[in-house]
Protein backbone atom coordinates (compact mmCIF):
# COMPACT_ATOMS: atom_id res chain seq x y z
CA UNK A 1 0.00 0.00 0.00
CA UNK A 2 1.68 3.47 -0.82
CA UNK A 3 1.19 5.95 1.67
CA UNK A 4 -0.92 9.38 1.87
CA UNK A 5 0.96 12.03 0.46
CA UNK A 6 -0.33 14.94 2.31
CA UNK A 7 1.90 17.54 1.44
CA UNK A 8 1.17 16.66 -2.45
CA UNK A 9 -2.63 16.36 -1.58
CA UNK A 10 -2.77 19.76 0.24
CA UNK A 11 -1.72 21.78 -3.14
CA UNK A 12 -4.74 20.21 -4.93
CA UNK A 13 -6.87 20.83 -2.10
CA UNK A 14 -9.62 23.38 -2.69
CA UNK A 15 -11.43 22.67 0.51
CA UNK A 16 -12.08 25.82 2.11
CA UNK A 17 -13.18 24.96 5.27
CA UNK A 18 -10.68 25.65 7.59
CA UNK A 19 -10.74 23.49 10.47
CA UNK A 20 -11.02 20.44 9.02
CA UNK A 21 -9.28 17.85 10.17
CA UNK A 22 -9.19 15.89 6.46
CA UNK A 23 -7.61 17.87 3.89
CA UNK A 24 -5.00 16.27 2.30
CA UNK A 25 -5.83 13.16 3.74
CA UNK A 26 -7.99 11.82 0.54
CA UNK A 27 -9.12 8.84 1.90
CA UNK A 28 -10.82 10.00 4.88
CA UNK A 29 -12.14 13.18 3.24
CA UNK A 30 -13.91 10.98 0.42
CA UNK A 31 -15.39 8.36 3.42
CA UNK A 32 -16.31 11.60 5.68
CA UNK A 33 -18.25 12.98 2.64
CA UNK A 34 -19.86 9.26 1.39
CA UNK A 35 -21.10 8.70 4.99
CA UNK A 36 -22.73 12.56 4.73
CA UNK A 37 -24.59 11.70 0.82
CA UNK A 38 -22.34 14.58 -0.13
CA UNK A 39 -18.75 14.43 -2.28
CA UNK A 40 -15.76 16.01 -1.12
CA UNK A 41 -14.72 19.53 -2.04
CA UNK A 42 -12.63 18.84 -4.85
CA UNK A 43 -15.26 17.63 -6.95
CA UNK A 44 -16.87 20.97 -7.21
CA UNK A 45 -15.39 24.41 -8.88
CA UNK A 46 -14.02 27.17 -5.94
CA UNK A 47 -17.23 29.43 -6.38
CA UNK A 48 -19.59 26.42 -5.70
CA UNK A 49 -17.64 24.66 -3.24
CA UNK A 50 -17.52 28.02 -1.02
CA UNK A 51 -21.69 27.47 -0.40
CA UNK A 52 -20.68 24.37 1.26
CA UNK A 53 -23.57 22.58 -0.41
CA UNK A 54 -21.76 19.60 -1.50
CA UNK A 55 -24.71 17.05 -2.66
CA UNK A 56 -25.01 14.64 -5.33
CA UNK A 57 -27.79 16.63 -6.49
CA UNK A 58 -25.75 19.79 -6.83
CA UNK A 59 -23.04 18.22 -8.82
CA UNK A 60 -25.09 16.65 -11.06
CA UNK A 61 -26.81 20.00 -11.83
CA UNK A 62 -23.81 21.68 -12.52
CA UNK A 63 -22.80 18.90 -14.83
CA UNK A 64 -25.33 17.57 -16.60
CA UNK A 65 -25.84 17.85 -20.24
Amino acid sequence: MRECNVNRNLKRCNCSYEPCSRKGICCECIAYHRSNGELPACYFPEDVERTYDRSIARFISLYKG
